[in-house]
């Protein structure tokens, strides 16, 4: 098993375990209703269970999705050169016969 396919179980577990602890609550809701209690809190259980899910879930995602890249606005653009800067396509004007047209 690679270690792409072990990060992406996780993710999946984790899924499962949060999915889980929702349909935990909703019974829970349901179960007050039921017999006309007041709805104060979660039980601390489902809180636990949904709270672990959801790092695990973060824990999957940040392996699973690869490298990050830099947020400065630079570093894509050290590349380039000048020339390509002044490329700007939105600018372009082109002389045709429909232009006579138009006025």
């Amino acid at each position: 098993m690679s270690s792409n396919a072990l990060y992406k179980f996780i993710l999946t577990l984790g899924f499962l375990s949060l999915f889980h602890a929702a349909y935990s609550a909703a019974q829970h809701r349901s179960y007050l209703r039921l017999n006309e209690l007041d709805f104060t809190r979660l039980p601390t259980d489902i809180f636990i269970q949904a709270l672990i899910s959801l790092f695990v879930i973060i824990y999957g995602v940040l392996h699973v999705v690869g490298d990050f890249k830099e947020i400065k606005a630079s570093a894509d653009l050290e590349n380039k050169s000048w020339e390509t800067f002044r490329n700007v396509q939105a600018f372009y004007t082109f002389c045709h016969r429909g232009q006579s047209f138009s006025t």
